[in-house]
C-alpha cells in the first residue's frame, strides 16, 4: 500500500513523495484524509528553516518522533475516515471522521490511541483546529485571568485571535490585541475584540502605556522576540506575561535590567504538550481535549481558512501561508 506524504526537503522547499505503508497492526486503524491544516507559526518557521536542529521534531507526537534532518514530515492537524482497522479495534469505526496528530498525507497508519473522534455534525475543516483551540485554552489557563483585569495580546495570528476571542469571554476590564498587520487588526475587530493597535506606531503605543496604567497580563504570542521588551514595558508592578511563541533559532536581547527587576514581572512559559502543574489535581489532556471540542463548535474557527491546495501543490502552499497575504489567515491541504 502506497501513501502520498509531504517532505521538508531543504531550507524553504517541500516535496510530496510516495511512502509505503503497512497494514494497520494492533490497536491501529487506516485514515484515509480529508483535509490537514498547516500551521502558520511553528511550520511556517520550520519551512524556512530557523529550528534548532539538535531538536526532536516532537516528543509527544508519535508520528513527530525523529529529529530535524532533511528529508522530513512534519504536522500536526489531520483529519479523515476510518478505512480500515487493525486487530482490537472495533470494525464499527470504519467510515468515522477521526483527528490525528500527524503530519500532511493523503492516506495514514496510526495508533487508534492517537486519535480524537470528530463529534457528530462536525465539519472537518473545523476540526482541523482542534491543536490551535486547544493552545488557546492552555495559554489562558496558563494567564488565568481575574474579573476586571487589563489584559494585552501580541499577534492576532490563529492562535493569537483564538486567544483573545477565549479572553472576550472573561469580564476584563479591558482587552487590547497588538498587531501590525491593519487586516488582521480589522479581522479581530469582527471577531469580538473591540481595541486593536499597531504596536509599531509610537503615537498609538505610548497612547496605550498612558491610558492602560499597567497590564495585568499580556500574552506573548506573534512569533517576535521583541514584543516581549514592549511586553515588559507595558506590564504593572506584580504582572503577568505569558510568552506562547516558539522562537526556534532567533534571538533578540532582552531589557531585563531595570522595570522587569524592579516590578517583580512574572514570565511565564506556556506550551500545550504538557499542563500548568497547579491545574493536575482537577484537569488531564482529555478534560482539556473535551473543552476544546466544544469551544472549536462555538467559535467556529474554519471561517479563518483562506485558501486550499491540493498536496501535489505543497511548495505553492507553503509559500502561500509564509507570504503573510492579506485575508489568508489559515491555509489548508485537501485530499
Amino acid at each position: 500500500m502506497r501513501a502520498n506524504a509531504l517532505f521538508h526537503v531543504a531550507q524553504r522547499r517541500v516535496e510530496c513523495r510516495g511512502v509505503a505503508l503497512a497494514a494497520p497492526g494492533k490497536g491501529e486503524v487506516l485514515i484515509r484524509s480529508r483535509c490537514s491544516a498547516i500551521s502558520a507559526g511553528t511550520e511556517a518557521m520550520i519551512f524556512s528553516g530557523a529550528f534548532p536542529k539538535d531538536t526532536a521534531l516532537d516528543g509527544s507526537i508519535e508520528s513527530l518522533k525523529g529529529g530535524f534532518a532533511y528529508p522530513f514530515s512534519y504536522g500536526y492537524a489531520l483529519v479523515g475516515e476510518v478505512s480500515a482497522t487493525g486487530p482490537g479495534v472495533d470494525v464499527g469505526l470504519i467510515g468515522k471522521t477521526l483527528f490525528a496528530f500527524h503530519p500532511h498525507q493523503d492516506q495514514a497508519v496510526v495508533p487508534l490511541a492517537g486519535c480524537h473522534r470528530v463529534p457528530e455534525g462536525m465539519p472537518a475543516e473545523a476540526a482541523l483546529f482542534l491543536p490551535q483551540v486547544e493552545t488557546a485554552l492552555n495559554l489562558v489557563m496558563d494567564g488565568a485571568p481575574l474579573i476586571g483585569e487589563r489584559v494585552l495580546v501580541f499577534g492576532q495570528g490563529v492562535v493569537g485571535l483564538l486567544t483573545a476571542a477565549l479572553l472576550a469571554e472573561f469580564p476584563l476590564a479591558r482587552l487590547v490585541a497588538a498587531e501590525p498587520l491593519a487586516w488582521r487588526r480589522e479581522l479581530a475587530r469582527h471577531w469580538g475584540i473591540a481595541e486593536t493597535l499597531d504596536p509599531a506606531d509610537a503615537g498609538q503605543w505610548q497612547a496605550l502605556l498612558a491610558s492602560l496604567q499597567g497590564a495585568d497580563l499580556v500574552f506573548e504570542l506573534s512569533g517576535d522576540m521583541a514584543a516581549i521588551n514592549q511586553a515588559i514595558e507595558a506590564t504593572g508592578f506584580d504582572g503577568r506575561i505569558v510568552v506562547g511563541s516558539w522562537y526556534g533559532v532567533k534571538s533578540q536581547p532582552l531589557d531585563l535590567g531595570g522595570r522587569f527587576h524592579r516590578n517583580r514581572l512574572r514570565l511565564i512559559s506556556s506550551q500545550v504538550s504538557t499542563l500548568n502543574p497547579a491545574l493536575t489535581g482537577r484537569w488531564d489532556k482529555a478534560r482539556r481535549i473535551d473543552l476544546a471540542w466544544r469551544m472549536v463548535g462555538k467559535l467556529q474557527p474554519e471561517r479563518l481558512i483562506g485558501e486550499s491546495f491540493p498536496l501535489a501543490r505543497c511548495q505553492q502552499a507553503f509559500e502561500t501561508i509564509c507570504a503573510r497575504q492579506d485575508g489568508v489567515m489559515q491555509v489548508i491541504f485537501r485530499y
